[in-house]
């Protein structure tokens, strides 16, 4: 699965994290590992006109979803003459979310996070322009969101013990390979 992604909105996230989140959400949704998505960070400005000119809507948003390709969830990644899907595009706007993760009582990193989940959702064919379909994606979404923070902690835990094992076993820089000189933590 290839995503890229390019941070022009001047603010310093994580980039990794939000591919991360990214990758995670498509997994679950079992998408297939040939897609492609590309995720872009903008400033206000940039999230303004794009909101105008493809929404018709007045100032920035936090996410737009931008979808290239019909997903063929039927097709095989093993099928003849498999070829990537282009998903599509994510843009996020950090300054705009900034203000929702104060409101929310979460950090901006969290709340691109949420915005990344919806906005592949989005790639993905689902709406919340009714009430049925927004309790439909919304539940997708938190769902996806908790499970990706859950491994995420996980994952941080576990290096956490590695690295206070290796600190008490004095093993740190042990399984380097052969040749390679390792410099204890």
């Amino acid at each position: 699965m290839s995503i890229e992604i390019a941070n022009e909105s001047g603010v310093g996230v994580d980039e990794t994290s939000i591919v991360s989140a990214a990758r995670f959400a498509l997994d679950k949704m079992e998408v297939s590992p040939l897609a492609e998505l590309s995720v872009m960070l903008v400033t206000l400005e940039v999230m303004e006109d794009l909101h105008d000119r493809w929404m018709d809507l007045p100032g920035p948003t936090d996410v737009m979803a931008f979808p290239m390709d019909e997903l063929d969830s039927s097709r095989r990644p093993d099928a003849a003459d498999p070829s990537p899907a282009l998903l599509g595009d994510i843009v996020l706007c950090p300054a705009f979310a900034k203000d929702q993760a104060k409101t929310a009582g979460h950090g901006l990193i969290d709340e691109l996070h949420l915005l990344t989940v919806h906005g592949v959702l989005h790639l993905l064919g689902y709406d919340h322009a009714e009430p049925a379909e927004e309790r439909e994606m919304f539940g997708l979404q938190n769902r996806i969101l908790a499970e990706f923070q859950a491994a995420t902690v996980a994952v941080q835990r576990q290096s956490a013990q590695r690295s206070a094992d290796d600190r008490l076993l004095g093993t740190a820089g042990l399984d380097a390979p052969a040749g390679e000189d390792v410099e204890p933590a």
